[in-house]
């Protein structure tokens, strides 16, 4: 609770009596019997007990309409809105009617009307005393005098969009309502005694009860926002603001309370004066005649009170124009003019209040450079009474606006060293020190001997970094290992460029350097990578600069720099700045210069598309790039990938049809053209191919009619192509059998002229074999390898028996095979032996070329029976 005699008091206020501008030198007078007023969009709106409402203008013009027949008892004029709403009286004993206005209509001259209806629900007669309108004309609230509120909520400016609904009851009369919009939507209610909220963003309509004593009639308001838009309410006692939920704040302002306002974060309350008069009226809600007033305005936030004078018989105070005006009963109409900031500031420092100049200033938004003085002026004074800590204080907040000499004097003469050195600290943490500073920080330093804050300067500043660079190569690398994350979150951007000097060709700041200097100082680049932990902008501009003037840098540059920019690629959002990040990641990736293993893994965390493709073609696994297009349903590449890869991998369309298979959607032309790179292929049986696509519901024989047809096409060719060769073998056959019945029953007549090895005319001694081959005596000893084999002959000869033998072999080590396999425990490593000695390899033999007559082309029986004659007969 703050006490009300606490707080100082000012004259921030002008008072003057308005004049009429039409009438110089007279007093401006109000219209007689004013009943109800307020003010917005330019206008003060006061209505009469004639029943007329008047309209006061910027220049005092005043322009009147008959509103009602008796009198007007209230007025609500929206501020964001020309739509002005009254409560009054057509004829006595029936309730009041509510009248809505559109001031920016005119109908006959006057502001439209554009909805009446009555006050009160009930038929009967029951006093308003109180209105309350929401700034989105959704909502209107009214308060009688019997203890009950009637909400409104719709378009309160029409009858068929909006719905009235008894809200509260009570015995006790309502004094004050005001709407409360911050989120949620929420109207306080208070009477005599009680102080209520309802919720009216909640169907229900909830009510909460704040407190359990009210106040009298006129005596409520809604701060603003400077004060969370909290309601006031004013008793005899305490001034007591109140959220939603609950109490807040109170302030302890005694003193019978006639009139509480809100205007532009200040409290306007008006008192009775202790020498005055009873009131009159329920709570003091109505002024007797001829009684003073004491109007207060206080500042709740700065807690002093910003004007204070006695009136008579005032009626309201209401804000406009940039100014507050006082009615009163008497006809004069004083007008309240704010003064400026720096007029109040140069008030307070007169009464060398300066934390209270240097409050309101922060309150009145003033300028750094306002702020600034209000600083040095409070320095001043706190230094000229001797309290030299706190002048320090405040000359430290006047940094970057206070030329810093004009301190550093001051302290200089009075040999404050403690306090000169906390201002050249502040200096250079603001980094708005210069050499000079520097220096003078130093030797500060030196004679208070406080080598701890020596140390911790050359950790954390700009001259540190100056320092670091004056040294030699292994000092400077040694420094910048120690103090280099703490220098880097000062100092990035010169951190980042004294690395780059120590990682290439480092020499000391201001040492000449010679041209037949040989000898490069350079560190590990990889090594500073950890300082850069909170910089990653500094941490790529340095790693590219080391690839960009060294090409061999460590791996961890390259690894490093290719994850900062798969990072800038994922986060930035711009498509152009996104194409251009994409072909420096790739780039890198082609550079050759990161680990695969590596490079895979990022741009796998990152969703890399294109550096996941290259990486996967660089490692030749194209079932992993058909894979990834499969993830991310693309079918249109798995095709593609097929036909680049397939003659490479023939298990890609095997796998392709497996996955369209699988899908249930409509995927018949990539089927299709799957079993068309299948079927020219020959890559699957047709069985398996049918029974693949068996599983998917939109794969109709449609789908592989085609394939099917095909497929049996070629068989049936294969088939006439098998009988026509089964055809010729046995008519070589039979030709063969004869000619071996031949050889075995008769003579056999040699009539060969020329030696089959020179081609020379045959001269004796000579060498015949039924083969029919002849060979001169000394050719057949010159080039056969046996006595007994025809020369000409044998190669094709060993062909044959060589392949006799192998199919002999194989045929026992099937049966071996088998029978291991039946008697091991573990069947896996049998089959694995079994293929590295290479059993399930293809058998190929090489044969004479197509069209040649062959032993190859004979059956099995037949050539070892051909061979066995022959070498018999020889």
């Amino acid at each position: 609770m703050a006490a009300f005699l606490q707080w100082r008091k000012f004259v921030f206020f002008d008072k003057e009596a308005v004049s009429d501008p039409l009438d110089n030198g007279k007093k401006f007078v109000l219209p007689k019997g004013i009943s109800a007023s307020d003010s917005g969009r330019g206008l003060l709106v006061l209505g009469d007990m004639e029943g007329r409402i008047w309209l006061v203008t910027r220049s005092l013009q005043l322009t009147s309409f008959q509103a009602y027949k008796l009198r007007v008892t209230h007025l609500y004029q929206l501020k964001q809105h020309s739509i002005l709403v009254s409560v009054g009286l057509d004829e006595h004993g029936i309730n009041p009617l509510v009248k809505v206005w559109n001031l920016d209509k005119r109908d006959s001259g006057n502001p439209l009307c554009t909805r009446i209806f009555p006050a009160n629900l009930g038929t009967k007669p029951t006093e308003v005393s109180c209105l309350s309108i929401h700034e989105n004309l959704n909502f209107m609230a009214i308060g009688f005098t019997d203890g009950s509120v009637v909400l409104t909520k719709g378009d309160i400016t029409r009858d068929r969009h909006s719905k009235t609904v008894t809200l509260h009851e009570g015995s006790s009369p309502v004094t004050g309502l005001a709407f409360r919009q911050v989120k949620s939507t929420h109207l306080f209610v208070a009477t005599l005694e009680k102080v209520y909220c309802f919720t009216l963003s909640t169907k229900e309509y909830p009510k909460v009860e704040l407190d359990s004593h009210g106040c009298a009639l006129r005596c409520s308001s809604l701060a603003d926002p400077s004060q969370d838009s909290q309601f006031i309410v004013a008793g005899d006692e305490c001034i007591y603001l109140y959220q939603p939920d609950g109490r807040g704040p109170c302030f302890a302002f005694d003193g019978q309370k006639l009139l509480a306002h809100w205007h532009r974060g200040y409290l306007f309350l008006v008192i009775k004066d202790v020498k005055s008069p009873n009131k009159t009226g329920f709570g003091g809600g109505e002024i007797s005649p001829s009684e003073k007033q004491l109007l207060t305005v206080y500042d709740l936030d700065n807690k002093f009170i910003a004007y204070s004078f006695c009136f008579d018989d005032v009626i309201d105070v209401v804000a406009e124009w940039g100014s507050f005006y006082i009615l009163t009963r008497s006809g004069t109409m004083f007008l309240l003019q704010e003064k400026d900031t720096q007029t109040k500031l140069e008030m307070l420092f007169k009464k060398n209040l300066f934390v209270m100049a240097i409050n309101l200033a922060k309150s009145q938004h003033l300028d750094s450079d306002g702020l600034s003085e209000i600083f040095r002026q409070y320095g001043d004074h706190l230094y000229l009474k001797g309290d030299h800590d706190g002048a320090i204080q405040q000359y430290i907040r006047t940094i970057g606006k206070l030329e810093p000499s004009y301190v550093i004097r001051k302290f200089l003469d009075a040999q404050r060293i403690h306090n000169l050195t906390a201002y050249l600290q502040a200096l250079h943490r603001k980094s708005l020190a210069n050499a000079d500073h520097t220096t003078l920080l130093l030797n500060c330093y030196t004679k208070l001997k406080d080598s701890s804050k020596l140390e911790e300067f050359i950790k954390n500043y700009q001259e540190g970094l100056h320092y670091i660079g004056c040294l030699p190569f292994e000092q400077a690398e040694s420094n910048m290992k120690r103090y280099g994350k703490t220098l880097m979150h000062h100092v990035p951007e010169g951190a980042t460029l004294l690395l780059k000097n120590i990682c290439t060709n480092y020499y000391p700041t201001g040492e000449a350097v010679s041209v037949d200097h040989c000898q490069v100082n350079k560190a590990n680049s990889e090594e500073f990578i950890p300082i850069f932990a909170n910089n990653p902008r500094e941490l790529k501009a340095f790693l590219e600069h080391m690839i960009k003037v060294d090409s061999c840098s460590p791996q961890g540059v390259y690894d490093t720099l290719l994850e900062l920019r798969l990072q800038d690629w994922a986060h930035e959002e711009d498509l152009e700045k996104k194409k251009i990040l994409q072909g420096e990641a790739v780039s890198l990736l082609k550079s050759d210069n990161t680990l695969f293993d590596k490079a895979l893994v990022l741009c796998q965390m990152h969703n890399f598309k294109e550096g996941i493709l290259y990486l996967y073609e660089k490692g030749k696994l194209y079932q992993q790039i058909m894979h990834y297009h499969m993830q991310n349903e693309e079918y249109g590449k798995v095709v593609e990938v097929c036909k680049h890869y397939g003659d490479q991998e023939g298990c890609l369309w095997e796998q392709a049809l497996g996955y369209f298979a699988k899908k249930e959607e409509d995927c018949k032309t990539f089927i299709s053209e799957v079993l068309h790179h299948i079927d020219q292929k020959n890559l699957m049986p047709p069985l398996l191919v049918v029974q693949t696509l068996a599983h998917n519901s939109t794969a109709t024989l449609s789908v592989i009619k085609e394939y099917l047809i095909n497929k049996l096409k070629r068989e049936s060719q294969q088939i006439e192509a098998d009988d026509k060769k089964i055809s010729q073998y046995r008519e070589e056959t039979s030709v063969l059998r004869s000619e071996i019945k031949e050889l075995k029953t008769s003579a056999k007549i040699f009539q060969k002229t020329k030696c089959n090895m020179c081609n020379s005319p045959l001269e004796l001694p000579s060498v015949h074999f039924l083969c029919s081959h002849s060979f001169h005596q000394h050719c057949f000893e010159s080039y056969a390898e046996s006595e007994a084999e025809c020369p000409t002959c044998t190669p094709e000869n060993r062909k044959v028996m060589d392949m006799l033998r192998s199919q002999d072999q194989k045929r026992d080590l099937h049966d071996h095979f088998n029978r291991q396999l039946r008697i091991s425990n573990d069947g896996f490593s049998v089959v694995a032996d079994y293929f590295g000695r290479g059993v399930f390899n293809k058998l190929t033999l090489v044969t004479d070329p197509p069209g040649s007559k062959t032993v190859g082309s004979l059956e099995v029986d037949l050539q070892r029976d051909l061979l066995i004659h022959t070498k018999k007969n020889n």
